[in-house]
């Protein structure tokens, strides 16, 4: 038989893919569980084993396209198949015979003494007729979102209802519809009227007639971005304070320590740190390591410490998620976070790896920022933001003295935590990055 193979729901919401690279082509003979191809999704770079043993007769999907959950990758003639091909060549001098002897016995055979009534015969042929295809789970049937289509519509096109319904059946582009009804808006009748007009004579699109534009599909980490910070935006309320360190002394031992982590081929950052902060603020205050079951109308208040990461990749911005972080060293936790942040930027970190945050780290310090307002990552409810680090003026012990600063920005889900508890909060973390030696005296 011919084995039809479906992309196989990949877990974590996923519903559609990026054909990335194909390991086989047609004709190929493969392995069950052997890996045929990468898929890309919203999260990461998936390889995907086949369920069955046989030949490739058709791969379905190219390279560079999207499949969803439940379409077709490739076609696979099985053992079963090859079987089928050679039963009706065993049986086939019986068949000749019976279809030789069947005239005969059709003319021996007396005439019925009452036919039976003709409705018999569709109910017959009806009850042998193949059931209905089964309807397609909700995964498959759920359209994806074309970001790039509907947001260039709802900002330059104004156009009715109906119009706007019979654009969408018609497959006619909304932006390149020139609206004949009260103030420019677009009708049915301009929809109708483009639609039957011949291609060349179709207008341009609005954005074509005030310069050169290039449309970029919205897909893979970026796609994952869009989904997840209007997540986040949607079901929290929003609240961000700012606060400043003093890092003189960190500065000074990640600049000493991090000789001895260079020896160990390890790159000492400050991030570490920053998690150590993190972790230890967040044990006096856990309703900023929690997230939020609007369903039930609780808060899950989490007792493992989870960080999450934002690394930049060519292709996006990925949260690489360190667990236990109060169970590792400094040291071990710089380890773990280069390679993570290796394997992101390489397209090679898991699912398992990008998910099960508790509380997010964004360093856009790195890239030259100081404050900012950084989102949630949903289904956290804080995420701290760290800027650049400078020397400024800064009083110490009543005098004005070159200070290394870092600038921090706390956002939190204000229907969780309260102003004065994240202002609370904050101050423990600067605390803690001001005097490094606190982070080693209380760990365990």
């Amino acid at each position: 038989m011919i084995f039809e193979f479906k992309l196989p729901d990949l877990g974590e919401g996923i519903t559609e893919g990026e054909v990335v690279k194909w390991r086989v082509k047609a004709n190929d003979l493969i392995e069950e569980h052997q890996i045929v191809m990468e898929v890309e999704t919203d999260k990461a770079i998936v390889e995907v084993p086949s369920p069955r043993k046989g030949r490739i007769v058709e791969i379905s999907k190219p390279e560079g396209s999207t499949v969803k959950v439940g379409e077709t990758l490739l076609k696979i003639e099985t053992e079963e198949a090859k079987a089928e091909e050679k039963a009706p060549e065993a049986k086939a001098p019986e068949a000749k015979a019976a279809e030789a002897k069947a005239p005969e016995k059709a003319a021996a055979a007396p005439a019925p003494a009452e036919e039976k009534p003709a409705a018999a015969k569709p109910a017959k042929e009806e009850a042998a007729a193949p059931p209905p295809a089964a309807e397609k789970p909700a995964a498959e049937r759920r359209p994806s979102v074309s970001v790039v289509g509907t947001l260039p519509e709802a900002e330059e096109v104004m156009a009715s209802p109906k119009a706007r319904t019979l654009a969408k059946s018609l497959g006619v582009d909304l932006a390149g519809v020139t609206g004949t009804g009260p103030g420019g808006m677009v009708t049915e009748k301009d929809v109708t009227a483009v639609k039957a007009a011949p291609a060349e004579a179709r207008p341009a699109p609005i954005a074509a007639k005030l310069g050169p534009v290039e449309r970029v599909p919205i897909k893979g980490v970026r796609k994952s971005i869009v989904k997840n910070l209007l997540a986040s935006q949607r079901s929290a309320a929003f609240v961000t304070g700012m606060d400043d360190a003093d890092v003189t002394d960190l500065w000074d031992l990640r600049e000493r320590e991090g000789k001895v982590a260079k020896e160990k081929k390890i790159h000492l950052t400050f991030m570490p740190f920053f998690m150590k902060a993190v972790q230890h603020a967040l044990v006096e205050h856990p309703f900023l390591n929690a997230s939020v079951d609007e369903k039930g109308e609780e808060i899950i208040v989490k007792k493992y410490f989870n960080i999450g990461v934002a690394v930049q990749t060519p292709d996006g911005l990925m949260v690489a998620v360190v667990k236990d972080v109060d169970k590792k060293t400094i040291l071990e936790l710089a380890s773990e976070l280069q390679e993570l942040s290796k394997k992101a930027r390489d397209r090679k970190i898991t699912l398992e790896e990008l998910k099960g945050s508790t509380f997010t780290i964004s360093n856009y310090g790195t890239y030259g920022g100081t404050y900012a307002t950084p989102i949630i990552n949903y289904p956290d409810v804080a995420i701290l933001g760290t800027g650049k680090v400078s020397e400024r003026p800064w009083v110490k012990d009543g005098k004005v003295v070159p200070r290394k600063i870092l600038p921090l920005s706390l956002t939190f889900d204000h229907r969780v935590v309260d102003g004065a508890e994240a202002a609370i909060f904050l101050t423990k973390i600067v605390k803690y990055l001001e005097d490094p030696a606190r982070i080693f005296i209380e760990s365990a």
